[in-house]
């Protein structure tokens, strides 16, 4: 695996400068990268750091277009991309996922393609009945408006699940243990469950099925909403006829919170600092509030560095302030040249603060909710497949006993946009039919999602405002 990475960088490394120029003689003497044939069809760019090493080149496309390479690395007097580079870089229109995969019925209009703020009509066949949005427009995200529209019967065991956009779907029994798989349109990525199963409750195991495309992303309010939802699992809800709905924390719940952030070369100093004020944020709603989660906070890049540790947090209950000092003192320059991005790692260290925790109070451990929130644009080029590792956490909160898949919620915010989606995917809880991925576009976008999601009022409460 990471043999298998370190020569895709190294390709990468050789097309990138197709576009980008050769260094020319004075960039081999200051370590900066060509000025030349950088400028994308359509569009701009902006620079981190000019054409200095480490500086990040982003393309920038007008609304309703999206850049068909997303950024470039200035690296060993070379411009390197995580995308495969063959031509110019160019704005291409924004489409949204083929509706024609709609079953047992009629889709108006019918077209190729469909573009932003295209709209589209569903009807069912006689004899079928009709489920989701009847009415649905492409959206700047690249997401259709409102649920996917279903035409069923109804008359098995459970509800027909539907085909989503950019999707196809094998199986059609929908008892009890029978099954459905989905697969993306290519180049389209499957975000949720590709296999669900008909359960005994009459609903599908797994999450919603999504195809995504490299620029689709969810809007802060929908993955405030999706995030909100899924954490219900945790959280006990209390509906208040006036204000909507509110998520109410109960005061004696156990919770073991672990924050991991992407402190690689895929992140800039802006980014850092923005994944530091997101962090401080989070943290700091939270704190309004009759619950006492525990932390750890991490940085990782080629190694691992603990903001806090969790056995650290139990025993000295730091204050925010304490926490946010932390913060403020692991600065951009202090993660150093070592900038691999190494998730497997990330992931080793938590469970090893994990198995601290089991071997120092093992019947606490086993009433813990675990919960991780990893920030990262998923590409990991050193220390391989994170899987496993991840997989090892699974086995030791959940010791093979499927009642407690509960106990523990896996969060991954992809940030950018060369996310690594279908990696990411694979890295995340899906259950509850609940939503545990979210794509933004930058971490000014995570910050507006928990604004939108926590209340910034002590008036409310002991609640989160949706």
């Amino acid at each position: 695996m990471e043999c298998k990475q370190r020569l895709k960088w190294l390709m990468l490394a050789m097309i990138c400068p197709i576009i980008a120029g050769a260094p020319s003689s004075m960039s081999k003497r200051d370590g900066s990268c060509p000025k030349e044939n950088l400028n994308i069809t359509g569009g701009t760019f902006v620079l981190s750091n000019g054409y200095s090493h480490g500086s990040l080149l982003r393309y920038i496309c007008p609304n309703g277009y999206y850049p068909s390479v997303q950024s470039c690395l200035c690296q060993d007097e070379h411009w390197t991309s995580k995308t495969n580079i063959r031509k110019t870089p160019e704005c291409k229109k924004i489409t949204c996922p083929n509706p024609r995969v709609f079953k047992n019925g009629e889709v108006i209009p019918y077209k190729d393609k469909y573009y932003v703020n295209d709209t589209t009509t569903y009807s069912c066949h006689s004899d079928y009945t009709f489920r989701g949005s009847a009415v649905r427009v492409c959206k700047p995200n690249g997401k259709w408006s409102g649920s996917t529209p279903i035409c069923g019967r109804d008359s098995d065991h459970c509800p027909d699940p539907g085909v989503p956009p950019g999707s196809s779907r094998t199986g059609n029994m929908f008892n009890i243990d029978d099954k459905v798989t989905y697969l993306c349109e290519s180049p389209l990525t499957l975000i949720g469950s590709k296999v669900r199963v008909c359960q005994d409750g009459s609903q599908w195991s797994g999450t919603k099925p999504q195809c995504y495309a490299n620029f689709t992303y969810d809007t802060p309010e929908e993955a405030s909403e999706a995030f909100s939802s899924s954490l219900k699992t945790n959280l006990a809800v209390e509906k208040e006829e006036q204000q909507g709905k509110k998520i109410t924390l109960d005061q004696s719940e156990k919770l073991d919170i672990y924050i991991a952030v992407d402190a690689s070369d895929s992140i800039d100093e802006k980014d850092f600092d923005n994944a530091k004020i997101t962090i401080k944020m989070l943290l700091d709603k939270m704190s309004y509030y009759p619950v006492s989660p525990n932390y750890e906070i991490l940085m990782f890049a080629t190694d691992v560095t603990p903001i806090i540790k969790m056995n650290n947090f139990k025993m000295q209950k730091p204050s925010l302030l304490d926490i946010f000092k932390e913060m403020d003192d692991f600065t951009y320059e202090k993660k150093g040249e070592k900038t691999g991005t190494n998730i497997a790692k990330v992931y080793s260290a938590i469970e090893e603060s994990m198995n601290i925790e089991e071997l120092n109070n093992a019947t606490a451990f086993s009433e813990m909710q675990h919960i991780i929130i990893l920030f990262s644009d998923g590409h990991t080029n050193m220390g391989g497949n994170p899987k496993p590792k991840l997989d090892q956490i699974k086995r030791l909160v959940i010791k093979n006993d499927p009642k407690r898949e509960k106990k523990l919620d896996l969060y991954v915010f992809g940030v950018g946009g060369d996310v690594n989606q279908e990696d990411v995917n694979g890295l995340v809880s899906q259950r509850d039919q609940e939503k545990y991925f979210f794509k933004l576009q930058d971490l000014t976008k995570v910050q507006q999602m928990f604004d939108d999601m926590i209340g910034t009022q002590r008036a409310c409460g002991s609640c989160f405002h949706i």
